[in-house]
């Protein structure tokens, strides 16, 4: 009887795998607990393809007992935590359990990887080394927790049967966990603050898990603004490290500084002025720093990066400016999904400023994000789930502007506008500090839905 891989659930990631196992000529069955009518043109079409499609199966060991005698293998998507109770279950039945990028890192550790983790900062990171390295003329696609999924990846080269020049693969500490062997040429860490503490339990654990990519790296890049990564430095792995902080780059304990006429230096040399690049914010110099350490680490010279740099527009749904209504400037960070992502987008928009945020809160400490509001913001707007929760937590800590919540996006969009324009506001800023899945499926189709909602406000 031929054997069977089992690829766990219809996102990105799931059938990235199972079309790459099934060129690789694998039995491959996927198994997606929902039975929205929306996967059934999907699923008819992945069935064409040789990949049987099991919709509405649950992740319960129940689900995998027709196939248990043939099964080689299960694969399974960042979402699914890596201790469930059906996935421990099967190990004890001697059946061995893979992450997606663990797939994806199999076939392709043989090419040089630029690995990017963080807890902020890393989607903006990788956007921007793959438009550096892109606009020189260098295959370099950009995927894992961002793009396309690694496996994807792997199965247009196994394909095509070329090598890119370079990988540049965002890796959420979801994979990670998952993937603890990946070892990358070049491995980044942006940030540390808590995040997805639901799953990980403590911010230890969380950053252990990061900690291990810059680890098995060759050559380690580390952002020493971020206070918890700089606490970890005479500890972790010899590297590189950057900085905007002037009292650190006067101590010579940064490689890759910004000295006091706004210069990127590397060491004691002049590289470019810092003011070419065209998205706010401190953190966003931050992340001019990590991607130019990481291009002249891959071989690039100083004026190829800023030469690159100059025609890079930042990314969709992180501070995304989306023009004005009359003299306020309207701003995307649907990609906020945590209360330090929000805090660092608040403080890059001009105040006074109007705030929509909410949705599903995830564990965290809320209190220097509502500092934030209270510094800079005339009123606040919240929806979704945890409106409440917000509203109490903010009102608590002495807001004197204006809150208000709403059930749904549409009708905080119209509450935001009207007063933004009563307080004389200079932004408006759509910067959720949550999860979206009380009400999307994700962050971008939360943007999006936002940049529909407030486009007909926008000035022509």
């Amino acid at each position: 009887m031929k054997s069977t891989i089992i690829v766990i659930g219809l996102g990105r990631s799931g059938v990235g795998a199972a079309k790459l196992l099934n060129f690789e000529g694998n039995q491959v069955i996927i198994f997606e607990s929902s039975k929205n009518p929306e996967f059934n043109a999907q699923s008819e079409a992945l069935q064409q393809e040789g990949i049987k499609v099991e919709l509405g199966t649950p992740l319960e060991l129940l689900s995998f007992k027709p196939w248990l005698k043939q099964i080689s293998s299960v694969v399974i998507s960042p979402a699914i935590p890596w201790n469930h109770k059906t996935l421990n279950e099967l190990r004890e039945l001697g059946i061995p359990i893979k992450g997606e990028i663990a797939l994806a890192w199999e076939r392709l550790k043989g090419l040089p990887w630029i690995g990017i983790t963080g807890t902020n900062g890393k989607t903006t990171v990788t956007h921007m080394l793959n438009h550096i390295f892109e606009s020189n003329q260098l295959t370099a696609p950009m995927g894992g927790n961002v793009g396309n999924a690694a496996t994807e990846i792997a199965l247009k080269f196994r394909k095509e049967k070329i090598s890119p020049d370079w990988l540049i693969m965002e890796l959420s500490s979801y994979q990670l966990e998952t993937a603890p062997e990946i070892s990358p040429e070049i491995g980044i860490w942006t940030t540390l603050t808590p995040d997805h503490l639901e799953r990980h339990g403590t911010l230890e654990a969380y950053g252990k898990i990061k900690r291990k990519l810059l680890e098995n790296s060759s050559t380690s890049i580390y952002n020493a603004d971020d206070r918890q990564i700089l606490q970890q430095r005479h500890s972790l792995k010899k590297g590189v490290w950057v900085s905007t902080n002037k009292q650190i780059s006067s101590r010579k304990q940064s490689d890759f500084w910004i000295n006091e006429e706004g210069i990127v230096m590397e060491k004691n040399q002049e590289l470019f002025d810092s003011s070419i690049i065209d998205i706010p914010g401190n953190h966003n110099l931050q992340n001019l720093l990590l991607a130019t350490a990481a291009s002249r680490k891959a071989g690039l010279s100083a004026t190829a990066i800023k030469e690159s740099i100059k025609s890079f527009s930042g990314i969709p749904h992180r501070l995304e400016n989306l023009g004005k209504i009359g003299n306020i400037s309207i701003f995307n960070d649907s990609k906020a999904t945590n209360y330090e992502s929000a805090k660092m987008g608040l403080m890059a928009v001009e105040s006074p400023t109007i705030i929509i945020a909410g949705g599903r809160a995830k564990a965290g400490d809320p209190s220097q994000w509502i500092e934030q509001i209270n510094n800079k913001a005339c009123g606040i707007i919240l929806f979704g789930e945890c409106r409440t929760q917000l509203r109490d937590a903010i009102i608590s800590k002495g807001f004197q502007g204006k809150v208000q919540c709403c059930q749904c996006l549409e009708e905080g969009v119209d509450l935001a506008v009207t007063i933004g324009l009563d307080s004389n506001a200079k932004s408006l800023l759509f910067s959720p500090a949550c999860s979206s899945f009380d009400q999307y499926k994700d962050y971008e189709s939360r943007g999006d839905s936002f940049r529909e909602l407030i486009s007909p406000f926008i000035s022509k």
